[in-house]
């Protein structure tokens, strides 16, 4: 799904993990949260779950266009360019990018691209202008952070809808330096997200896609950072798909998932992670209504707040889908505890 909040591809909400097997012609309720048909009725009630979980994904929002707008490649960097080097080079293929595309008479796209650019002040990691794009920005002084969040977006954020996922990011770190001054946020597109109404966004394919460029990343990312930085993962919406593939190291403390349509995964214990695994959604959040069921690959499986799935808790207020990262929100106050590990005892207990 959109987000508020990189290099990779990925697909889709995600494949449950949950199943069991029905018997005779009538079905059964499993603990994974996935329908098991018998085989009078399999065939229509896959049909009819599928359709349901497509309408449940496509009304909330309509998917973004993203132009084929001319760009030039990314630049590339040794191993171990330093993040101002690849901030000063990423600001001149922005400008490039914008100059291309007032040529090619798309000043929508150029004028996104000059906000990006934020008038020479800009810190991206990686940018790429070509089709619905990809961008790695940083928000604060990463080389000195001993605390960095990095935001993984849902379906539809592309270049085109930058803006609301750059809005989430400065959030998030006026938000972390009011208490903590050492510290950076990342806002990682670094795949190319599905549609939100499309067929890959009910399959795990892209977030696989994702999660195989994701972690080198953060394995990257460890090393720009202060002395001993701890890294936390905040995944919005299909983002938490991506995230739940995602192999991380030790540098990485923490993965927060919210408003998520499911993982793929069953429970914590089937993740690509051994960190501690948050899960949060908003009461006003729409998501909450996905059916959360796998068939024939389609579907996201678990519900991560579902107290099966054995996340830690965290408290997300009456947000809805678009506004966890909003100024004010219990949401924010909750994932700024999280990134500074300051979260209260009562928060720290799992589900189960």
């Amino acid at each position: 799904m959109a987000t508020g909040t990189g290099t990779g591809s990925g697909t889709a909400f995600g494949t449950g993990t949950g199943a069991g097997a029905g018997t005779g012609t009538g079905t059964t309720r499993t603990t994974g949260g996935a329908w098991a048909a018998g085989p009078g009725n399999g065939r229509l009630r896959r049909t009819l779950l599928a359709a349901l979980v497509a309408a449940a994904v496509a009304v909330p929002i309509s998917a973004a266009a993203s132009p084929n707008v001319p760009a030039p490649a990314p630049a590339t960097f040794a191993e171990d360019a330093a993040p101002q080097s690849r901030y000063a080079a990423n600001r001149a293929n922005i400008a490039e990018a914008v100059r291309r595309a007032e040529e090619a008479d798309r000043p929508g796209r150029a004028d996104r691209l000059r906000t990006m650019e934020a008038s020479g002040t800009a810190q991206f990691l990686v940018f790429d202008g070509r089709g619905r794009g990809r961008a790695v920005e940083v928000f604060g002084d990463l080389e000195s952070a001993d605390r960095v969040a990095v935001l993984v977006p849902g379906s539809d954020t592309t270049l085109d809808t930058y803006e609301r996922f750059r809005a989430g990011a400065v959030s998030l770190q006026q938000r972390l330096r009011a208490e903590h001054p050492r510290t950076a946020v990342v806002a990682w597109l670094g795949y190319d997200t599905p549609g939100t109404v499309s067929t890959t966004v009910l399959t795990a394919g892209r977030a696989d896609e994702a999660a195989a460029e994701l972690g080198p990343f953060l394995d990257r990312l460890r090393g720009m950072a202060g002395p001993g930085a701890r890294l936390s993962l905040l995944c919005h919406s299909y983002g938490s798909v991506v995230c739940a593939r995602t192999v991380t190291g030790p540098a990485v403390s923490d993965m927060a998932l919210f408003g998520s349509p499911g993982t793929g995964a069953g429970s914590v214990r089937e993740l690509a992670t051994g960190t501690r695994v948050w899960a949060g959604r908003g009461s006003g959040d729409w998501i909450g209504n996905v059916p959360h069921v796998r068939l024939g690959g389609i579907g996201f499986g678990t519900d991560p707040v579902d107290r099966a799935f054995g996340a830690r808790a965290f408290t997300a207020g009456a947000v809805g889908h678009s506004d966890y990262l909003k100024p004010g929100t219990a949401s924010l106050d909750s994932l700024a505890a999280i990134v500074l590990g300051t979260t209260a005892p009562d928060s720290e207990a799992d589900h189960g």
